[in-house]
């Protein structure tokens, strides 16, 4: 489907500059830009492709000012990337308008489907369970018993949720996700451990988009809760009792133990590991690859394993290259200190 630019300049409300007659079908990055695509400027880093791109039309920010002349047509707005993403989910709305039961799907006939409801083949809908309006349930998924799934949910292929789980409303679940699995708990007795029913459930509010093959477990009692307008990235660990706070993000393999509450606006870099009945203040950032053993305050900027601020970690990642030499340098001066003393101190 062909859009013009005077048609995108109003849908996103920006400021056109150029032919708003060209049309385009299809996105492209600005640095291998082809005819009839769109594309966008965001990082100053790229500010070079915009004189050379093929795309013909370019989403810039308010504030670009060119150094040269560009053959593309512009569109100023606030925010380039965010009105890209705009225009991205405009275009992929058009193409999941799934409705309908397949063949070869089952729905347990206690179960309550609302309108416009999508459930592709082989999945699965168990007793009890709910799944609200113009939501979409892949197939191969498995919804077991007494599970509530809000409205304009997508659900993708192979997700495992379990019973008496609660999706808030426009939640998203990549492929290969498990919510609702027990959590990891074990009494030990002697030379045998013994598990402990896992009888709580999890929460997830609305807005929350979940990678594929990320974990989330449920309570031991009460409720692992994941707040409203969380992001988890793909292979993530969110252990029982935990709860996430509103617009956190997390990177890729992220693991966090149980009974952890985070703050609301945190952020996470891949392969952030964070201890038990910790808490984690609003605000933090937590740089890649840090291992979290005590609680932060709020607005902390970490990173490292244990974790430290951020300003000291590069600071001391500057001097660990050199601690070979300093470490010669000071047997030397060791050595050195010894042989004045010989010298000055009085000989019996």
């Amino acid at each position: 489907m062909k859009f013009s630019a005077k048609q995108i300049a109003d849908f996103l409300k920006g400021e056109l500059v150029g032919d708003p007659d060209v049309t385009v079908s299809n996105f492209s990055k600005i640095e291998d830009g082809k005819p009839g695509t769109i594309t966008f400027l965001g990082n100053p880093k790229y500010t070079a492709y915009i004189y050379q791109t093929r795309a013909d039309i370019v989403l810039v920010n308010d504030d670009f000012e060119p150094g040269q002349p560009i053959k593309a047509t512009l569109i100023r707005v606030p925010n380039a990337y965010a009105a890209l993403a705009s225009l991205m989910e405009m275009a992929g709305s058009k193409h999941s308008r799934r409705r309908g039961i397949e063949t070869m799907s089952f729905i347990s006939p206690e179960a309550l489907m609302g309108e416009n409801v999508y459930v592709g083949a082989f999945a699965y809908v168990g007793a009890g369970s709910h799944i609200g309006n113009d939501s979409k349930i892949y197939p191969q998924v498995y919804v077991g018993e007494d599970v509530h799934i809000g409205k304009n949910c997508t659900i993708y292929p192979g997700v495992k949720i379990y019973s008496d789980c609660v999706i808030g409303d426009n939640c998203i679940i990549h492929a290969g996700a498990v919510i609702g699995a027990d959590g990891f708990g074990f009494s030990k007795e002697e030379e045998r451990y013994h598990k402990i029913p896992q009888i709580g459930n999890v929460i997830i509010e609305d807005d929350v988009e979940i990678g594929a093959n990320t974990t989330i477990d449920r309570a031991v009692m009460g409720s692992t809760i994941i707040r409203r307008g969380v992001k988890l990235d793909n292979l993530i660990q969110i252990a029982h009792n935990c709860e996430i706070g509103e617009n956190t993000v997390m990177a890729a393999q992220a693991g966090i133990a149980g009974s952890t509450k985070i703050g609301n606006s945190c952020v996470l870099g891949g392969q952030v590991g964070i201890g038990g009945h910790i808490t984690i203040g609003e605000n933090s950032q937590i740089g890649a690859q840090s291992g979290i053993i005590s609680n932060t305050k709020r607005g902390s900027e970490i990173m490292g394993s244990p974790a430290f601020p951020v300003k000291n970690f590069f600071k001391s990642s500057v001097i660990i290259p050199k601690l070979p030499d300093m470490y010669r340098q000071l047997n030397t001066l060791e050595k050195e200190i010894a042989e004045l003393k010989k010298d000055l101190l009085p000989r019996e």
